[in-house]
């Protein structure tokens, strides 16, 4: 009939976490009460592809044979929300029109104009993320010539790079 918010209270019995609802008191012989509850979980990331609970309806007026425990099996699904931004320094470069690469050296400046891209990868929440594989595919080559030559990669934030076999090749 009316709607009214439990005071509820977590505690510690028997090694586990436990929840205690009061749903009233005193409450009458052959009552109905209907309860929807809203839990907050955290530190799920482990937990695997489900969380079980344990719920069970307890009289303090009487011992009841019919105090028995109901599982819940309820499914985890981590949701993340990944997103790359990038840019290069500088956006825009342009090779003049007679300008050649020198064979063999080991100066960059003979090799073009220094372009340095930057990709950052931002995870918006709002679980954590971890195992994450970004695959970056840079244009190095066109038509059999060299487009960008690849110096060095690197990351910060704890990420490993795994280099790609065409890196600085000519080791300058």
């Amino acid at each position: 009939q009316g709607q009214e918010k439990l005071s509820c209270n977590p505690k510690k019995e028997n090694g586990t976490h436990v929840v205690l609802c009061e749903l009233g008191n005193p409450m009458k012989a052959g009552a109905q009460i209907t309860v929807d509850m809203e839990l907050s979980v955290s530190g799920l990331e482990d937990m695997g592809d489900a969380i079980t609970f344990q719920l069970q309806l307890r009289s303090k007026n009487s011992p009841s044979p019919s105090n028995a425990s109901v599982t819940v099996t309820v499914p985890v699904e981590a949701q993340a929300e990944m997103e790359l931004r990038g840019n290069s320094l500088p956006d825009t470069t342009v090779l003049p029109t007679g300008w050649q690469g020198v064979e063999g050296s080991r100066r960059l400046e003979d090799h073009g104009i220094k372009v340095e891209h930057v990709y950052e990868l931002h995870n918006k929440g709002p679980s954590t993320v971890s195992g994450v594989t970004l695959r970056l595919a840079v244009p190095h080559q066109l038509g059999g010539r060299i487009l960008l030559y690849l110096l060095e990669l690197g990351t910060d934030g704890g990420m490993n790079c795994t280099h790609h076999p065409a890196l600085n090749p000519a080791q300058v």
